[in-house]
């Protein structure tokens, strides 16, 4: 049996299964992209979740793990060469179970590049800019009374949106016919824009017909219901 007890992290999440990749996280658009992406491949995982209420992020085990304290993360017992690797960022975790898979990531080098920019795409804009206005619309800072800042961001989401949305017109995914990473790192997080945070009406969502389309695309396919929902929560 696969021995994990090197990695703190463990002792407070301790492995039941531990020959199977052990994914710390929450169901954020960040923490399903690697859930998600674990449903579509098959590889067999076990979930551990770390609760913010409880700043489990800040937990000496959890920071042995990831010391930039933010889900998701991962070990995979059965790295390169055979060992244990841990690793933390959504992306970098993406592009790692793809090439272990050999799938989700275009095999041809130029179309791989092409994906890979995608993903960056949405680490380096969508998900800053998505989540700046969910602050300032849902969360605290909806109590600002200056609208200066909100503004900002709702002015920069919609402007990826329409990047997006000319990008896939006439496209069934952002690669074209072929889904794959870059749509599990984007769509997680459009779905949370105009769900979780209520911004569909105040970034004029339904301009951009093509991102709903492939949004709706999206959650429909099975893995993403399941991987949606991981890790469960324990009261629901």
């Amino acid at each position: 049996m696969t021995d994990l007890s090197a990695f703190p992290v463990t002792r407070k999440w301790p492995a039941r299964h531990p020959d199977r990749i052990q994914l710390y996280s929450l169901p954020t658009p960040n923490g399903v992209k690697v859930s998600i992406m674990l449903e579509e491949t098959g590889l067999p995982y076990e979930a551990h979740r770390v609760a913010f209420d409880t700043q489990d992020q800040m937990s000496p085990e959890f920071l042995s793990l990831n010391p930039n304290n933010k889900i998701p993360a991962i070990i995979d017992p059965d790295g390169p060469g055979g060992k244990p690797l841990p690793l933390f960022e959504s992306g970098a975790i993406l592009l790692y179970l793809a090439e272990k898979t050999g799938r989700f990531i275009p095999q041809d080098p130029a179309a791989r590049y092409e994906a890979i920019q995608w993903v960056m795409f949405q680490m380096g804009g969508i998900g800053p800019m998505f989540g700046q206005v969910g602050f300032f619309h849902k969360f605290a800072g909806k109590e600002y009374e200056d609208k200066r800042p909100r503004d900002r961001y709702v002015a920069e989401s919609r402007r990826l949106l329409g990047v997006l949305d000319r990008h896939l017109d006439g496209k069934a995914w952002i690669m074209g016919e072929d889904y794959g990473i870059a749509d599990i790192a984007i769509f997680p997080w459009v779905r949370n824009l105009v769900g979780m945070y209520a911004a569909g009406d105040l970034v004029g969502f339904d301009d951009f017909r093509n991102v709903a389309r492939v949004l709706e695309t999206f959650v429909a396919r099975p893995a993403v219901k399941k991987g949606l929902l991981v890790p469960p929560n324990p009261s629901a």
